[in-house]
């Protein structure tokens, strides 16, 4: 039996792209016009989209920290 390959990850979005996806679900939430299965669904991915936000947040914070004590370390984005 032949099988289909799994399908590739999609890349990580960038912290606007999260952010922006993350409002559109909130307002779409909001609405209260969505059925309970996609409501779920929409909620699962905003935690999801909440906690990139606030990984790509805290790097960005330590890189700050960093520069304020004067020096200067490479950019390394959170996993």
């Amino acid at each position: 039996m032949p099988r289909t390959p799994a399908p590739s990850p999609s890349p990580e979005p960038s912290y606007e792209q999260a952010l922006a996806e993350l409002e559109r679900l909130v307002r779409a939430m909001e609405d209260g016009q969505m059925p309970l299965d996609q409501l779920l669904k929409s909620y699962r991915r905003g935690a999801e989209l909440l906690q990139l936000c606030r990984s790509r947040l805290e790097a960005v914070e330590a890189q700050v920290q960093v520069l304020e004590d004067g020096q200067l370390k490479p950019w390394v984005e959170a996993p």
